[in-house]
C-alpha cells in the first residue's frame, strides 16, 4: 500500500488542521497515511481522526513560546525575556531539524506540505522520486510579500494545490515559469445531513476560531443592533481562541449575556445539532481563503450572510441566490439583510434550499476523486 505523509505544524483547533484531518480521513481509504506533526499541543488531535491514520509528533516536550517572550518583554522583565528568547531559538532549530530529518528519512511516496516553510524544506530535501505537493489554504489578501513567499517556497514542488478557483488563477499566472503545476481542489464537507434545518427557531449562528481576522467583535456590534428590534432572536458563537476574553468583556459591557452564548470549541455532532436548530448563519471574517463552515451551514439548508471581504465566501455564495454577500463590511447593510431574513421565513427557506443544492460539489465523493487522481498521476 502506497504511503502518503502530510506535514503539519500541530493538530489543534485551526481551519488548516481541520482540513488536514478531513484529507487524512479520505486518503486512508486507499493509502497508508501518516501526519508528521511538529508540536504536540494537545494529548490527541482535536478533530475526529480515523484510527487508521498515524500521527508522528516530531517534538514532544517543547512548544512555541512567542507569547511568553513578548509578555516578559512588555513587562520589562528582561532576564526572563532573554531566557524565553534562547528557548525560542532552540525550539525553532528543532522545528527545522526534525522536519528536515523526517522528509529525508520517510518512506512515503507522496508528501503533502501545509505551510510555506515546509514547502521549502520539502522541495530541498525530499528523495528524488517522491511526489512533492504543497497545499495552500490562506488567501494572500493582496499581500504581495505573502504571495511571493508562497511562490518562492513552492517552486521546487511538483504541484501546488489551491482551495479556490480565484487562488488557482492567481498562482498559475504568477508561477507560469516554474515546473510546479497549480491545481484547484476545494475543501471537503465530510457528510451531507439527511434533512434540512426547519428554519423555525429564532437563532443565529457563527462558527470559527475566535481570532481578530474572523471579525467576531464586528458580529457582536451588528447583533446588538438586530436585537433592538428582535430581542427574542439569540446568537450562538462556536469556537475558541485568543479573542474570547475580549468578546466576553464586550458582551458584559453591553448587557448581551442573556442573548449570546459562547459555546467554546465543540465537536462535529454538537455543531450539527446547533445548525439544525438555527435559522441564519453569519460570517463577519475580514479574510477567508475558503470558508468550510459556510458549506457546512449550507449543507443543512441554513441561509448564510457574509461580508465580501471573506474572499472564499465569494466563491461559495452567489449573492441573492444561495446566500448573501455584504460589500465594504457595511454594518448597516448586514443588519438590514439579517432583519429581512428574520421577517421572511419563506425567503429563508428558498435561500436555504438553493444553498443545499449548491454545496454538492464539495462532497467527499467529488473531492476525494480529485486527490486520488493527483496522487496517482505519473
Amino acid at each position: 500500500m502506497k504511503k502518503v505523509s502530510i506535514l503539519s505544524i500541530q493538530m489543534g483547533y485551526g481551519g488548516i488542521e481541520k482540513s488536514i484531518v478531513s484529507l487524512a480521513n479520505i486518503l486512508c481509504e486507499k493509502y497508508k497515511v501518516e501526519i508528521a506533526c511538529t508540536y504536540r499541543m494537545y494529548d490527541d488531535p482535536v478533530f475526529d481522526l480515523d484510527e487508521r491514520v498515524t500521527v508522528k509528533y516530531l517534538i514532544e516536550n517543547r512548544k512555541p513560546n512567542r507569547r511568553e517572550f513578548y509578555y516578559y518583554l512588555k513587562k520589562k522583565r528582561f532576564i526572563k525575556a532573554f531566557k524565553e528568547g534562547l528557548k525560542g531559538i532552540k525550539t525553532l532549530y528543532l522545528k527545522r531539524k526534525t522536519m528536515i530529518d523526517y522528509i529525508k528519512s520517510t518512506d512515503s511516496k507522496v508528501i503533502i506540505s501545509t505551510r510555506d516553510i515546509y514547502n521549502r524544506w520539502l522541495g530541498d530535501f525530499a528523495k528524488p522520486k517522491v511526489k512533492k505537493i504543497g497545499w495552500e489554504h490562506n488567501h494572500h489578501h493582496n499581500n504581495k510579500l505573502y504571495a511571493l513567499n508562497v511562490i518562492r517556497s513552492s517552486k521546487k514542488l511538483d504541484y501546488l494545490v489551491l482551495v479556490s478557483k480565484d487562488l488557482t488563477r492567481f498562482y498559475k499566472r504568477e508561477m507560469r515559469n516554474y515546473k510546479c503545476k497549480c491545481i484547484c481542489i476545494p475543501n471537503v464537507i465530510e457528510k451531507m445531513p439527511g434533512r434540512l434545518a426547519k428554519l423555525e427557531e429564532k437563532r443565529l449562528i457563527s462558527v470559527g476560531r475566535l481570532s481578530k481576522e474572523k471579525g467576531y467583535l464586528d458580529l457582536l456590534k451588528i447583533y446588538s443592533q438586530v436585537i433592538k428590534k428582535y430581542p427574542d432572536w439569540k446568537l450562538d458563537i462556536v469556537g475558541d481562541g485568543a479573542e474570547r476574553e475580549r468578546l466576553e468583556k464586550f458582551i458584559e459591557k453591553n448587557n448581551l449575556g442573556k442573548y449570546v452564548t459562547l459555546h467554546g470549541f465543540r465537536n462535529r455532532d454538537y455543531i450539527d445539532k446547533l445548525f439544525k436548530e438555527s435559522s441564519i448563519y453569519l460570517m463577519t471574517s475580514h479574510t477567508e481563503s475558503f470558508g468550510i463552515v459556510l458549506i457546512e451551514a449550507m449543507s443543512h439548508g441554513v441561509p448564510c450572510i457574509a461580508f465580501s471581504s471573506a474572499e472564499g465566501a465569494k466563491e461559495i455564495i452567489k449573492s441573492g441566490k444561495n446566500g448573501y454577500l455584504i460589500k465594504n463590511r457595511n454594518h448597516n447593510a448586514m443588519v438590514k439583510k439579517i432583519t429581512d431574513l428574520i421577517k421572511n421565513e419563506d425567503m429563508r427557506r428558498e435561500i436555504g434550499v438553493a444553498a443545499r443544492k449548491s454545496v454538492k460539489q464539495y462532497t467527499t465523493e467529488t473531492v476525494e476523486n480529485k486527490w486520488y487522481r493527483l496522487i496517482e498521476k505519473k
